[in-house]
């Protein structure tokens, strides 16, 4: 008899214990994990500024080239990243997957009211006239789509002469230089997610 009282009460025992990681999981649900960065690269350079940020804010770092309708659509918040490359240009600027994303797969999926954060990769010497111009493309196409943009910072400590990317005299989001401040960009990266917190982006 005493063993069947005992096994009468695993289940209760079992369900007790299960009960606890279930609670820890509804606090938890404040992470950053429905969040994600998307960027895509030609040298690398934004792939690593992506993983500076990722690292900062506890997320994946994800190839935009390898994200389906679904995926994007399944975030809260996307943070979002692109070189430059086709310089001038009114379209198409980055020269990477983000070019066959925005004007065919982004004009089909509904992101109204998506939390967006965009950040962007230039050459302030050697590029100073377009610095980081695919970022103004990213926040224009994403914002045209009725997503809440967030993360718009200073112009100051930059040596650029003019840029695609600015908005009432401040960048559409974190603006990046591997080639000439590769030594800025972890802080940068790190200061502009805990200002992304303090937002309300994640």
């Amino acid at each position: 008899m005493k063993f069947l009282a005992i096994a009468s009460l695993l289940p209760a025992v079992a369900h007790g214990f299960a009960f606890v990681p279930s609670s820890n999981v509804a606090r938890s649900s404040t992470s950053l994990d429905a969040s994600v960065v998307y960027y895509s690269t030609s040298t690398g350079n934004t792939e690593t500024v992506g993983q500076y940020i990722a690292d900062a804010a506890s997320v994946s770092l994800e190839e935009i080239g390898d994200a389906s309708e679904d995926e994007v659509k399944s975030y809260d918040s996307l943070i979002v990243g692109a070189p430059t490359w086709h310089t001038g240009a009114d379209e198409q600027r980055s020269g990477t997957s983000w070019d066959d994303f925005l004007y065919d797969t982004l004009p089909n999926i509904d992101l109204d009211g998506k939390k967006v954060a965009v950040f962007g990769m230039g050459d302030q010497q050697g590029y100073g006239d377009n610095y980081c111009d695919a970022a103004g493309e990213l926040y224009d196409l994403f914002s045209a789509k009725g997503c809440q943009m967030f993360g718009l910072t200073p112009t100051d400590g930059y040596e650029h002469s003019d840029s695609k990317a600015e908005r009432d005299g401040k960048f559409v989001g974190l603006m990046l230089d591997e080639d000439n401040q590769y030594d800025l960009s972890e802080d940068r990266c790190k200061a502009w997610v805990a200002q992304l917190k303090e937002e309300g982006f994640f």
